[in-house]
């Protein structure tokens, strides 16, 4: 496992070098030509949850943008679909598997797909994907927005360096060249867009484990390798919460692993389902996670999320909508904790 995790991580390296030149060419605008952007490719070849779910706000602001407009979506895996139901601009999912060496020839049919269709605009969602930016390349568009690190957007948005920001602020930059209107609005949150049902099946989830109508704080407790805290950290945690917010209910969502690093000691839930998951914790008033997936699912169901960070870097990964906010764990004692969560609960 770790001589595979060695080779991965060389082959990244590489390709990064081999890709960091691709579209450094500028894109002008003719200022006597009318621009008309239908048909759009957003490239985000990645199979996680997590950046999958950040790439929400920058599929909104396209729509928001170009309302009419169709949008195919260059992804891994399975998970697009099912974030991305109900958001009706979507035409097409061109999926890679997961792995792809299992299945080769559904790899390399993928990448073909890409020149099969004309678009006016492809975007490059993450500027250091070099996957993404060869799908660029190899894609038929008229216009095409590779998402370099812009210095000049870098000193005039705090926020830029956010991973679901930053190529917000570059296509904004890059349309106004195009000579469309500055947008200046607020950058769209995360979103996943829930069925009624799906809601109140998640308020009925909520209330078998609860038995009570107080409001619920969620925890979850896992993350991958140094983002996980200790069952040690979790349990301290969990104590002071409890001390501190005796009027709430306090649940666990557990992950796919069945594990928890409370023992199962408090009212969970369990699900495999995206959406069912979602639409669980639409009805918390508060989640509790380290930085993973999970913690970007409830951000984009719009509950209050506080980020544990303690080797991630925040200003990348923080959950930013609303009431939401991130914690280093290194700089903020418990102590501390309780009462900025406090604030928020108010």
């Amino acid at each position: 496992m770790k001589f595979n995790k060695r080779i991965n991580a060389a082959r990244r390296s590489l390709m990064r070098r081999l890709t960091k030149n691709i579209g450094k060419q500028k894109y002008g605008s003719n200022p006597n030509k009318e621009v008309s952007i239908k048909r759009i490719l957003i490239s985000r070849p990645n199979h996680r949850l997590g950046n999958l779910l950040l790439l929400t706000p920058l599929v909104q602001e396209v729509i928001n943008t170009f309302p009419d407009s169709r949008i195919d979506l260059f992804v891994k895996g399975s998970v697009a679909p099912v974030i991305y139901k109900n958001y009706e601009n979507i035409d097409r999912y061109i999926q890679l598997p997961k792995k792809p060496f299992s299945d080769l020839g559904k790899y390399i049919a993928g990448w073909f797909q890409l020149r099969r269709r004309k678009y006016d605009l492809a975007i490059n969602s993450n500027p250091g994907s070099s996957s993404g930016r060869l799908s660029l390349l190899a894609t038929n568009a008229t216009y095409k927005l590779f998402g370099d690190q812009d210095e000049e957007l870098s000193a005039k948005y705090p926020d830029y360096k956010h991973d679901a920001k930053k190529t917000i602020y570059n296509l904004r930059k890059f349309l106004t060249e195009l000579g469309f209107p500055e947008n200046t609005s607020k950058v769209p949150s995360l979103k996943i867009i829930l069925d009624q049902e799906e809601i109140e099946k998640g308020k009925e989830n909520l209330k078998q484990i609860t038995k009570n109508d107080r409001k619920t704080i969620c925890l979850f407790t896992n993350a991958t390798g140094t983002k996980c805290y200790s069952e040690e950290w979790w349990i301290a945690f969990y104590q002071k919460l409890e001390a501190k917010f005796p009027d709430y209910n306090i649940v666990e969502l557990l992950p796919v692993e069945n594990v928890s690093k409370l023992n199962f000691a408090i009212p969970n839930f369990y699900s495999k389902d995206i959406r069912e998951m979602g639409g669980f914790l639409v009805n918390c008033a508060l989640f509790i996670a380290a930085d993973n997936g999970v913690m970007h699912l409830a951000s984009s169901v719009n509950v209050p999320t506080v980020g544990l960070f303690k080797v991630t870097d925040e200003a990348t990964y923080m959950p930013y909508n609303d009431k939401s906010f991130s914690i280093n764990t290194n700089d903020v004692d418990l102590d501390k904790m309780m009462d900025m969560i406090e604030t928020t609960l108010k």
